[in-house]
């Protein structure tokens, strides 16, 4: 019985040893995920701010990222009330997924569906803007609060100090 041990233990650790050599995967090629870029006319780039949360919508297959101007993530790191102060700017971008090419089970962006911008003027103060499509086009501004808006600043930050 030992002996069948050691030859199992033997296979097992040989397998071991050939998945893990240097040979490229033909099945999976590298890429950059250009499919997901961003593309038309923005503003400013919201890639170039830094993450405050992100979320997944499985029913509509969309995964969103909220990020912000140093003043948005700072506050939304450090309190609860979600009273973003003047001077904060925050976006999301909201892509369609597709499955995941070298992780079983896992999803990546696909192509943007919208990234919304909100930013704070006053105290209760803000104006929002919406682009769409597949190169990126305004389709909604406004100062007026509205649904979305109210939502995108009731988000929490996901990391807190």
């Amino acid at each position: 019985m030992r002996v069948r041990e050691i030859y199992l233990l033997g296979a097992v650790l040989a397998a071991g040893l050939v998945a893990c050599s240097d040979k490229t995967n033909p099945r999976v090629v590298t890429r950059l995920n250009d499919e997901a870029a961003l593309a038309g006319e923005l503003p400013s780039n919201p890639l170039k701010g830094r993450v405050i949360t992100s979320w997944v919508n499985k029913h509509e297959a969309t995964m969103s990222t909220m990020l912000g101007n140093d003043v948005a993530v700072q506050y939304a790191r450090t309190n609860a009330e979600m009273q973003y102060p003047a001077g904060s700017v925050l976006s999301v971008v909201t892509w369609s997924q597709q499955e995941d090419p070298r992780w079983f089970g896992g999803n990546i962006p696909q192509k943007p569906r919208a990234v919304e911008f909100v930013r704070v003027t006053g105290p209760g103060a803000y104006s929002y803007q919406r682009y769409e499509g597949s190169s990126l086009k305004k389709v909604e501004d406004g100062a007026a609060p509205n649904d979305r808006a109210a939502y995108v600043l009731s988000q929490r930050a996901a990391v807190m100090p």
